[in-house]
């Protein structure tokens, strides 16, 4: 498995609080399966978290993966950010400032919570207007999506990568949160699940529990293209595999976004 989402490098946000935080996640990815991380510190929040991309990140981010093969610890380590969706977006990817996965064209995209969707359709196209393919990060989680699932059928539609949380199918994110994960992946709507990982107890980087817990209801091929080739192909920057989508009746597939 490859793992696109985890707040893994220490000290700078809400995730490992230290370099020994950060070896213990990536032990744990390890044995759960896990042969790469991309590592997403949040980035952008405004009066909360800067992040931006620069010679800092870079040291940090060298260090760990340093780390992880001093210990030998059997994870690659890639770099990344989750990038909170703001109107001067557009020109901090333009002034660099911003790092997509892997440096591939995707993007990780977060926002509000309560975010209004109109302005999370244009954002969104005003950073697919510069040649880079959002990824919305754990869609499943905001209450415009969850009030209107038929916003994920039309940002799948415009080629936009949807993740979802592993978390949020056991529920840990609410009952909302749960059945939109369920649903959308129901509808061929997701394009990666993983981690969102902030630590070694509560939001690990364990996947495997997630794995066997779907797998008694979903093919294992639909799920190997979840965990492990989709998340490749956003890391090696390739076109992602896509799915026959299914609308949602009586919902507004058609939400102008």
């Amino acid at each position: 498995m490859i793992d696109i989402h985890a707040h893994i490098l220490p000290g700078m946000d809400d995730g490992a609080r230290d370099l020994e935080d950060s070896v213990e996640m990536a032990r744990m990815a390890a044995e759960s399966g896990t042969t790469a991380i991309t590592a997403t510190p949040h980035c952008n929040i405004p009066e909360v978290y800067d992040n931006y991309f620069g010679d800092e990140y870079w040291e940090l981010f060298e260090r760990t993966a340093e780390e992880l093969k001093k210990r030998n610890i059997p994870v690659q380590l890639l770099p990344g950010m989750e990038v909170f969706s703001t109107p001067d977006l557009p020109e901090l990817l333009a002034d660099r400032q911003i790092i997509t996965l892997n440096g591939s064209r995707y993007l990780l995209m977060e926002f509000d919570f309560q975010e209004d969707p109109g302005f999370a359709g244009w954002i969104l196209g005003k950073v697919a207007e510069l040649g880079v393919v959002p990824v919305i990060a754990h869609a499943e989680r905001y209450e415009f999506v969850q009030e209107n699932l038929g916003l994920v059928y039309q940002w799948y539609r415009k080629g936009y990568g949807v993740q979802i949380n592993k978390g949020s199918f056991a529920g840990r994110f609410g009952r909302a949160a749960q059945r939109a994960a369920y649903e959308l992946l129901d509808h061929n709507l997701v394009s990666a699940v993983a981690s969102d990982a902030h630590g070694t107890y509560a939001r690990t980087p364990w996947m495997r529990d997630v794995w066997q817990e779907l797998l008694e209801e979903y093919p294992a091929d639909y799920l190997r293209v979840l965990f492990d080739e989709n998340p490749e192909r956003i890391c090696r920057n390739l076109d992602l595999v896509r799915f026959r989508q299914i609308p949602f009746p009586g919902l507004q597939n058609h939400y102008q976004v």
